[in-house]
């Protein structure tokens, strides 16, 4: 996305008429009639043209005798600022509980109708709240397991409130029973078959919970090898005939990149990773991000390098579309199965779009 400039008089009075958003950091206006000041987005009915005095900032404003628009408060945080503002400390506040808060005693804390909190959360986050809790719940199980902490304080400590919800839950949040889990995976079994595609050899593996990884590459063994590193103590087999269907249906989302794979996915990650996956999942076909825009989606705008790590650490390559992440000058970075595969599979994506 190109930063746009407000320079002249001309552009920045454009920018008030459109109300856009893009212009509220780079400038204030004033309006001579009422002595008060705005955001270029401010929602007031415009004044004149003659009327109006451009400011480079708020303080200049001021110097010039103007007070704050009561309806846009230019003097304060912009409007997404303030709300990202009020998603982290709703999240701070889902972290310190083990319990689980309804949406209505959240909403009520950041003084939002729950309707309103609800949509802006999942906005900001790619999760729901209460998605969200069971993410966090899921990882402190997975923390504690991997501390060798016993299956059943591990459970308790991480929030789950009984034994039945923990054995509801724990498949999902870890891939594998808990036992399985603690010791390193072992006893996971996994089948995989090997297949031709567009950009090269397609390696697609199951678990018994749903499809666990999709890697590219162009030799048989070096993608039998990545899978290996990613389940070491999986048992892994070649599949037979009955895992035709479900190559198909993989094959045929790699080659038309706006279809939806509908099987189900067993991907585990840290709760960031599944914020990242979850925004990636978002990014139409034909069109691209930068690592800085995605980063702002799961509303961590500083994260860029924790943002391009979640990429990097993706199992299922096009259904988690992390090829369409560029960098902010619009040049192709680094992708897990190869930058010419990564501009591959974009030009393959922006065909079909035209």
């Amino acid at each position: 996305m190109k930063q746009r400039h407000y320079h002249t008089d001309d552009a920045r009075w454009q920018a008030v008429e459109n109300r856009d958003a893009n212009a509220d950091e780079q400038f204030v206006f004033g309006v001579i009639t009422t002595g008060i000041f705005c955001r270029p987005s401010c929602r007031a009915r415009h004044p004149l043209r003659q009327n109006i005095r451009f400011f480079q900032d708020i303080h200049a404003a001021q110097a010039a005798g103007f007070r704050p628009c009561k309806r846009c408060q230019p003097d304060k945080a912009p409007l997404h600022q303030q709300r990202l503002e009020r998603i982290r400390r709703a999240c701070e506040l889902m972290d310190a509980r083990e319990e689980t808060i309804t949406l209505e005693a959240l909403a009520q804390e950041m003084a939002m109708s729950p309707y309103h909190f609800h949509r802006l959360f999942k906005s900001v986050t790619g999760l729901t709240p209460r998605a969200w809790q069971t993410a966090r719940r899921h990882q402190r199980l997975r923390d504690a397991l991997s501390q060798g902490e016993a299956v059943t304080p591990a459970y308790y400590q991480a929030g789950f409130g009984s034994g039945s919800s923990y054995y509801r839950d724990a498949d999902s949040a870890l891939g594998m029973t808990a036992k399985q889990y603690r010791s390193g995976g072992k006893q996971l079994s996994l089948r995989y078959a090997i297949v031709d595609c567009h950009v090269g050899r397609c390696l697609v593996a199951q678990s018994a919970r749903g499809i666990c990884a999709i890697l590219l590459g162009d030799d048989d063994a070096a993608l039998i090898a990545e899978l290996s590193a990613l389940f070491p103590h999986a048992e892994r087999h070649l599949a037979q005939n009955d895992f035709s269907d479900i190559l198909e249906k993989v094959i045929a989302c790699i080659h038309a990149p706006d279809t939806r794979l509908d099987l189900p996915l067993d991907f585990q990650g840290t709760l960031f990773q599944q914020q990242v996956w979850e925004a990636l999942r978002t990014i139409p076909a034909g069109e691209t991000v930068s690592y800085q825009m995605l980063a702002a989606k799961v509303g961590k705008p500083n994260a860029v390098r924790a943002v391009a790590s979640a990429c990097g650490a993706n199992r299922l390559a096009i259904i988690v579309p992390c090829h369409r992440v560029i960098r902010h000058d619009g040049k192709l970075s680094g992708y897990r199965w190869g930058v010419a595969r990564k501009a591959a599979l974009l030009q393959h994506e922006a065909k079909k779009e035209t």
